[in-house]
Order: structure tokens, then C-alpha cells, then sequence
């Protein structure tokens, strides 16, 4: 009988994980570029890196112009 009784307690907020992601993608993207540089060299470390780098430029440029085009639309996201 004690599985049947409902929780009313009111449900919470989730938590923001946002900076511990950020942080862990630093982490994570530094031992990987110290493993390239450690088999390939400092020269495809650095290809990466601005690979990476200029990819996240594309996504931010990407990101703005599907809002802007959203809002020309008439929805907010």
C-alpha cells in the first residue's frame, strides 16, 4: 500500500549544468590536444586547436542567424 501514496511535493528546478560543461570542455579538449601534440606534433595540435576554434565561430554565426530568422518569424526561442 505505500507505493500507491503520491508525492505532492511540488517539483524543483533542474539544476545548470552550464559552467560545469564549459569546464569540462576545457578539460577535455587540453588532454586530447596533448595527445595529438605527444603522437603528431606541436603543428597538428595547433591545426586542431584553430580547427576547433573557428568551428565554434561557425555554430555562434549559425545559432544568430537561425534567431534572427526566428524572430522575423514571429517566434522567440
Amino acid at each position: 500500500m505505500s507505493e500507491a501514496v503520491m508525492n505532492n511535493k511540488p517539483v524543483g528546478r533542474a539544476p545548470n549544468y552550464t559552467n560545469a560543461c564549459i569546464a569540462m570542455f576545457g578539460v577535455n579538449i587540453t588532454w586530447v590536444l596533448v595527445v595529438i601534440w605527444a603522437f603528431w606534433g606541436l603543428v597538428a595540435a595547433v591545426l586542431l586547436a584553430i580547427g576547433v576554434n573557428h568551428l565554434m565561430e561557425r555554430i555562434r554565426v549559425w545559432a544568430a542567424a537561425r534567431h534572427a530568422a526566428s524572430i522575423r518569424r514571429g517566434k522567440h526561442i
